[in-house]
């Protein structure tokens, strides 16, 4: 399934967020100093370990292994998580996974062009 379906319009009038992850559909919602970001993986990926601002999500769909300074959680539909600032995680998103993600940061991603 296409992000184009996963998401409607609403969502996909909203530009391109510039994530550099094959395979990720995605749509950048900038609210103040924050960012909303509607995700859609078509392809298993893993995000190395990293830190920023803090982070919230929801899954919508799918499942990902996340890893919080150390602790790891499965993630299926329904779930959300939260990540606080300067806080290493990293992340096994298989196939077919959907989020909404809130950064807590006005430029965590720019729009792809």
């Amino acid at each position: 399934m296409t992000a184009k379906r996963v998401f409607p319009n609403i969502i996909t009038q909203h530009p391109t967020a510039d994530i550099p992850i094959d395979g990720i559909t995605s749509h950048l919602v900038q609210a103040g100093q924050q960012q909303f970001v509607f995700m859609h993986f078509d392809k298993d990926a893993e995000v190395p370990e990293h830190s920023h601002e803090a982070q919230w999500g929801v899954v919508l769909d799918g499942q990902m292994e996340l890893t919080i300074a150390g602790q790891k959680r499965v993630l299926t539909k329904g779930d959300t998580y939260f990540i606080d600032k300067d806080v290493r995680h990293s992340a096994k998103i298989k196939a077919g996974y959907t989020d909404l993600t809130l950064f807590n940061q006005a430029d965590r991603y720019k729009i792809k062009k």
